[in-house]
């Protein structure tokens, strides 16, 4: 991709530009890749504005038939223009060609299908029979309808995953949605208002889709009285000011935060295969995964075997160009971010941990190699905090109580994973651990038919699976007096 890339914002059914635009950089070579419109407050009130009325005004969120035909044409316009994503993705998220296969846009892709799919044979209606009140009979039943307009806010690590993960639910259920990209990927995100646009007839202003390096363009989504709910992936500290500006309209919040989240290694697992999993996943897209297992809590009688069996693993992950199918691991998505995992390290040091491997820069772009700590007091910082870069921390236990109280000192609840030879051993570990997902032996949860979501401060609510598509919709309970022909 080596001319500039420009794209244009989505506001009431229009593709436009802003009168202001900002840069979007190729975070593996550093360069500048393109340029996306920088909406103001006035474009954010406008697309609200927009997102109202076609909720209002037309027959959106009661056609069922029309939302079902414009999420197979999005998924066909997807399908048709997918190799054009994967080589943006690459470009500006970072993300190595092998993992475009996957969870950063392939998988994605087929998200849009399951909710046609889910939306044809739900019942939006719930008879709860008849009951005797007041000397009469009465019916009752509940309807679900679609919560209304949704402000939808993204981060950069999985920008096409987690945009389809909020539009694919909030259109099936009915809601007109508008959809802010991450300051740092904004290009791709900005591709999919134009496949709407110009490949579905989802109508004018169901679907809208900026891009802003201004906060305030957030401030105006999360505090507009037009918005009825809020989706927001992203930290924690980020998350908790959403939900302090939402509670003044009491807008109804779905926050998919910040993780902790430790891997169990018992004392009877198959340790290399433990050590394997624990290396590769923590340089998954260079750690930037809120659910990635960032502390590695270990027997301490196995402690040095598997730090070993861990840093030769990280030894044997490809580093580098994002663009070959053999790599593994590409950038960090910023210079601003590598800064960040690098003093975190850096203060781990200082604060007493050892630095197995890694802890070092690669350029050029944004690189940094995969990292191992020692001797990580459980308290630290770098025990404590996300750090959203590939670095492991390991921490040793004594017993399987000590593994489970470790695992759940944390303030974060959003995943984990144990590894045993005894699998019921390890559903028990698990059922203890206080988070929303769970890995045993490599288990994969990540699906489009799977809930995700954290306990504690790592969110509230569930995305993905039916969960995720009943977050987009009320409920209203009715009642009425049964007529007899006696009483008619």
């Amino acid at each position: 991709m080596s001319d500039l890339v420009v794209k244009s914002q989505l506001i009431d059914g229009k593709l436009v530009a802003a009168e202001a635009t900002f840069a979007s950089y190729n975070p593996a070579t550093g360069a500048l890749l393109g340029h996306a419109p920088d909406a103001t407050e006035a474009d954010a009130r406008t697309a609200v504005a927009a997102a109202r009325r076609a909720f209002d005004t037309t027959d959106w969120s009661t056609d069922h038939a029309l939302r079902v035909r414009c999420l197979h044409q999005l998924h066909q316009a997807l399908d048709e223009h997918r190799e054009e994503l994967r080589e943006l993705t690459i470009a500006e998220v970072g993300a190595p060609r092998q993992l475009t296969h996957g969870p950063q846009l392939d998988e994605p892709i087929g998200i849009v299908p399951y909710y046609a799919d889910l939306l044809e044979g739900y019942s939006f209606t719930e008879d709860l029979g008849e009951t005797d009140s007041r000397g009469q009979r009465h019916h009752r039943w509940v309807e679900k309808e679609a919560v209304g307009v949704v402000a939808a806010i993204l981060p950069y690590n999985f920008p096409n995953q987690l945009a389809l993960a909020k539009l694919g639910p909030a259109l099936a259920a009915g809601c007109t949605v508008v959809l802010k990209g991450a300051p740092q990927t904004p290009l791709t995100t900005l591709a999919l208002g134009e496949i709407i646009a110009e490949h579905t007839d989802i109508p004018p202003g169901v679907v809208n889709v900026l891009s802003s390096s201004r906060p305030d363009v957030g401030k105006v989504l999360t505090t507009h009285p037009d918005v009825d709910a809020v989706t927001f992936t992203g930290a924690t500290t980020t998350g908790r000011h959403i939900m302090a500006a939402a509670a003044g309209t009491v807008k109804r919040v779905f926050l998919e935060l910040g993780g902790k989240s430790a891997m169990i290694v018992l004392e009877d697992a198959d340790l290399v295969q433990a050590a394997m999993f624990a290396a590769f996943t923590i340089c998954s897209h260079s750690g930037q995964g809120c659910a990635l297992t960032s502390r590695l809590l270990v027997p301490r009688a196995q402690h040095d075997r598997i730090v070993q069996m861990v840093a030769a693993g990280m030894d044997r992950v490809q580093v580098g160009d994002p663009t070959d199918p053999k790599t593994a691991m590409g950038p960090l998505i910023s210079g601003e971010q590598r800064d960040k995992v690098d003093g975190m390290v850096r203060r781990a040091v200082e604060a007493g941990a050892t630095l197995v491997r890694g802890g070092a820069r690669r350029d050029p772009g944004f690189f940094y190699e995969p990292t191992l700590l020692v001797n990580v007091d459980p308290d630290s910082e770098i025990a404590q905090e996300e750090v959203f870069g590939p670095v492991l921390a390991v921490i040793p236990y004594d017993g399987d109580d000590d593994a489970v109280r470790i695992a759940n000192q944390s303030r974060y609840g959003l995943s984990g994973a144990v590894h045993s030879a005894d699998e019921e051993r390890a559903i028990r570990i698990a059922r203890r651990v206080r988070t929303g997902t769970f890995s045993i032996n490599g288990g994969n949860y990540f699906s489009v038919d799977v809930p995700f979501g954290g306990y504690k401060q790592s969110g509230i609510g569930r995305e993905s699976g039916r969960s995720g598509f009943e977050e987009f919709l009320e409920q209203k309970s009715l009642a009425r007096v049964v007529r007899t022909e006696s009483t008619a």
